[in-house]
C-alpha cells in the first residue's frame, strides 16, 4: 500500500460555490460600469417637480445624453443638446454634491422674465403644458422675476449680485454655456431664480423613467405590516412610467 499523500481534488460543492462567487463578481462589476457609464438612479426627495416628478419617486437617469467625451466620442456620438423643455439632472451650483432635477426654460442667449408667474422666452409666453401653481400667496420676487424691488430671503447672496449685472432691458439674458432652470410645481420650488444658472459641465443627464414609488404613510390602508408592505409594492409598480 502506498504511503503517499492523496491528490487533493476540488468537490463538486467548492465548483459550484466558486462559479457562484464568480457570478456574483461579474454582475457587480456589471452594475458598476452600467451606473458609471450608462444610467443612475435617484430619488426625488422634495416637491419642486410636481406633479411630474413626486416625492418618494425613483428616477433612471441616462447619463450618456449630455455626456462630456473626447473628440473621437463626438464624431462618432456627438451628445445631444440640451434643449428648452428637457428635464435635466445636474449638480446644484451652491453645494455640488447634491444633485438636483429641473425643467430647462432658457437656453444661451434667451431672454428670460416671468410675470403673474408665467414665462416669457424672447418676448413670447412660454406654452408649459407641465407647469403647476400650488395655492400661495403673490411673491413678487418670485412671480415677477427677475424683480430687483425686493430680495427674497432663500436667495443666494452670490446670485444676487450676479443678477443685478445679469438684467438688460427686464430680462435676464442666458450667458453662453449655461441654463435657466425652473421647477413645474412654480410656486413651490428653488431654483435658478434663486441661485442662478446651471453650467452645461454641471449637467449629469436626463431622466428617463419612474421605476418605483414610495408611498405616502397617509396611501397605506393595510391594518398589518404584510398589508402595508403589499400596499407600497403595489404603489410603487404602478408608478413606472417613461418621462418625456
Amino acid at each position: 500500500m502506498s504511503s503517499g499523500h492523496r491528490a487533493h481534488h476540488p468537490t463538486a460543492e467548492q465548483d459550484g460555490l466558486l462559479t457562484t462567487l464568480k457570478s456574483i463578481l461579474e454582475i457587480i462589476v456589471f452594475a458598476i460600469f452600467i451606473v458609471t457609464f450608462i444610467v443612475q438612479p435617484f430619488r426625488i426627495p422634495s416637491g419642486s417637480m410636481e406633479p411630474t416628478l413626486r416625492v418618494g419617486d425613483f428616477l433612471l437617469v441616462d447619463k450618456q445624453s449630455y455626456a462630456h467625451s473626447g473628440e473621437l466620442d463626438r464624431l462618432v456620438l456627438p451628445p445631444a443638446r440640451v434643449e428648452r423643455g428637457d428635464l435635466v439632472v445636474f449638480h446644484y451650483p451652491v453645494d455640488p454634491r447634491l444633485h438636483l432635477v429641473k425643467r430647462v426654460v432658457g437656453v444661451p442667449g434667451d431672454r428670460i422674465r416671468m410675470r403673474g408667474g408665467r414665462v416669457l422666452v424672447n418676448g413670447v409666453v412660454l406654452e408649459e403644458p407641465y407647469a403647476f401653481y400650488s395655492p400661495s400667496r403673490p411673491n413678487g420676487f418670485r412671480d415677477e422675476f427677475p424683480s430687483l424691488l425686493e430680495a427674497d430671503p432663500n436667495v443666494d447672496l452670490r446670485w444676487w449680485i450676479r443678477l443685478r449685472s445679469s438684467v438688460v432691458d427686464r430680462d435676464v439674458i442666458v450667458p453662453p454655456n449655461e441654463y435657466f432652470v425652473l421647477g413645474d410645481n412654480r410656486n413651490d420650488s428653488e431654483d435658478s431664480r434663486y441661485w442662478g444658472f446651471v453650467p452645461r459641465s454641471a449637467i449629469v443627464g436626463r431622466p428617463l423613467l419612474v421605476y418605483f414609488t414610495i408611498p405616502l404613510a397617509e396611501d397605506l390602508r393595510g391594518s398589518s405590516v404584510l398589508a402595508r408592505l403589499r400596499d407600497v409594492f403595489r404603489a410603487g409598480v404602478r408608478s413606472w412610467r417613461v418621462l418625456r
